[in-house]
């Protein structure tokens, strides 16, 4: 029995800083004493580094030796941190001396045979708790993973509650994150928003949507083509000075959430449009309280939740593209993500407007959202709208307020 059940056939390059952020993002996010067990540790590796920066009091991380490594020598390294992190931090030689944990991690990326990759996948499985989630990494690069990456997509669409690309690692990877038991409703409340790829820091306050990066990206591309096609022309002007609003579209700046847990928080920046009370029998019999939302294009359009909870249901619904200020949008093309919570249904729609095309939703059924987590947005703006359980909401907002997305109480919890 090898230290570490490694399916990997061929060499990889190791997990930058940024990476292994995004590996061991699930369990810096929980708030709760939780465990956590990293395979494949090194001791020089930044999994480990990342992992043991994300310990809190009362969490325990149990690390399983690589190949590049042993336990003595990740006890040596361990012991040199502290007695604080020392206390925390158990070592095994084998996978098999472990117990199960809330956050299960591979350090290292996956590749080989999708039978391999499957094998190891459930292997892994069996030292998760209840509800608890896996964190795996294979390269992006094409023909760096023979069938490990799509095993991995496969699994993600029965199991997976998340998936982020690594741009600014090498090779790129791909995180997949599964959950192969339901988690409880509650955990939600004790977690804080997730580390996301897809919010790009510029400042320590302000991030550009990854969206936002492929757009400028694409603009600039179009002037440099210009400029090289047609040297005399000014016309390669226009996309390169496009490119700046064009990212600033997609600016996505951090938000103090408030801890107050009676408080239901904006899923967007914009003007309240209406508050009112309605049924709608596609989220329950009750009577609901829906908070609508508009979105210029001047807005930020980073959606967040309102409410911590568990993604329970994600659908579209077709329709039109009429402005979303008007009675007409109740038709356009909407996203509905619909989330069970400690005190009943709630669902946030995406609605598309006159401008506003394309919808994101980045949070797959099963998955836990924290309140004030990003999990999606509308492109160039439009409408979101917040449907609350009319018996335990009351609304703190009124028509033509202007509200800021995951920082402004729109309601309380009774």
């Amino acid at each position: 029995m090898t230290p570490y059940p490694a399916v990997s056939t061929t060499p990889v390059t190791g997990v930058g800083a940024r990476a292994a952020r995004t590996l061991t993002a699930e369990f810096a996010r929980q708030n709760a004493a939780t465990s956590a067990l990293l395979i494949g540790a090194d001791h020089a590796s930044a999994v480990v580094a990342a992992a043991v920066e994300a310990l809190l009091p009362g969490d325990t991380l149990t690390l399983v030796p690589g190949e590049h490594s042993s336990a003595d020598v990740l006890r040596g390294h361990i012991t040199g941190l502290g007695s604080w992190v020392a206390d925390r931090v158990r070592i095994v030689e084998t996978l098999d001396e472990a117990q199960p944990a809330d956050v299960v991690i591979a350090a290292e990326p996956l590749t080989g045979t999708a039978e391999e990759t499957r094998a190891l996948l459930d292997r892994l499985g069996k030292y998760l708790a209840d509800g608890g989630v896996l964190s795996v990494a294979t390269p992006a690069a094409p023909g760096r993973t023979g069938g490990a990456a799509a095993e991995l997509f496969r699994q993600g669409a029965l199991f997976g509650v998340g998936s982020d690309l690594v741009v600014r690692n090498q090779p790129p990877l791909r995180v997949h994150k599964f959950r192969f038991s339901p988690a409880a409703v509650t955990a939600a409340a004790t977690l804080a928003p997730a580390y996301r790829t897809s919010s790009v820091p510029v400042t320590r306050t302000m991030h550009i949507d990854s969206n936002g990066v492929a757009a400028a990206g694409i603009a600039l591309g179009l002037a440099a083509l210009a400029r090289r096609t047609r040297p005399k022309s000014k016309l390669w002007l226009l996309p390169a000075l496009a490119a700046a609003p064009v990212a600033a579209f997609f600016r996505d700046p951090e938000r103090d959430v408030p801890a107050d847990p009676s408080a239901v928080v904006a899923s967007a920046d914009g003007k309240v449009l209406s508050v009112e009370r309605m049924h709608d029998e596609r989220f329950g019999p009750g009577e609901f309280l829906r908070i609508a939302v508009f979105l210029s294009v001047f807005d930020v359009h980073v959606n967040r939740s309102p409410v911590a909870g568990r993604v329970a249901d994600y659908f579209v619904e077709e329709g039109g593209y009429a402005n979303a200020m008007t009675a007409a949008a109740e038709h356009n093309v909407a996203a509905y993500t619909v989330l069970d919570t400690e005190h009943g249904t709630v669902a946030v729609a995406q609605r598309t407007g006159l401008i506003a095309r394309r919808i994101v939703q980045r949070a797959p059924v099963g998955t836990l959202l924290a309140k004030g987590e990003r999990y999606g947005l509308i492109r160039f703006g439009s409408r979101t709208d917040v449907y609350l359980p009319a018996d335990k909401a009351e609304a703190l907002v009124s028509v033509n307020e202007r509200v800021v997305g995951g920082a402004t109480v729109i309601a309380r919890w009774k």
